[in-house]
């Protein structure tokens, strides 16, 4: 099951939420700052543990005061035009939190639009890659049972809308 989602990340009741995090895990702005921020300071102490993530991979940590799971940190491409491999990092996020999810036996995952903030990521082409990726999992695989689109405004949960709707026409 896929759903689009308008709200704060951090309130959904979820097994794992998706943070958009910069490469060093050390907090930030948009997305990443809210988690941190509701999780409480243990998660920056985790995150320093664990010393940084490549973009396009993921790596996970205790929520903390997040009444969830699990939060899985993954660095989103800024985008530089789309030929220096962005889609495929992009891509990679999405693989590898799902791929995560399904070995930790998480039976739901929420994400935020990566890269799509500060990143620049061009919104319709990461939404594209998003769905994409979540229904070729959910095809091939049972975990995780539930996928969310969390979205911070209306214009974003739109997109996320009407691609999911061009996917079930093909």
């Amino acid at each position: 099951m896929i759903e689009v989602h308008l709200g704060d990340i951090t309130r959904l009741q979820v097994d794992v939420i998706v943070n958009a995090a910069n490469q060093h895990l050390q907090g930030g702005g948009g997305v990443d700052g809210a988690i941190h921020r509701a999780a409480g300071p243990r998660l920056l102490e985790a995150c320093r543990e664990i010393g940084g993530c490549p973009v396009g991979e993921v790596r996970a940590t205790p929520a903390f005061s997040i009444p969830v799971k699990r939060v899985y940190h993954t660095v989103g491409p800024v985008w530089r035009g789309g030929n220096l491999g962005e889609p495929e990092l992009l891509t990679g996020c999405y693989r590898q939190c799902l791929a995560l999810a399904r070995r930790e036996g998480m039976a739901s995952i929420a994400f935020p639009a990566i890269s799509c903030g500060v990143y620049d990521y061009p919104p319709e082409r990461a939404v594209e890659i998003a769905v994409e990726q979540v229904q070729a999992h959910l095809e091939r695989d049972s975990q995780p049972q539930r996928v969310i689109f969390c979205c911070f405004d209306e214009a974003m949960a739109e997109l996320y809308r009407q691609q999911l709707e061009a996917v079930v026409r093909r």
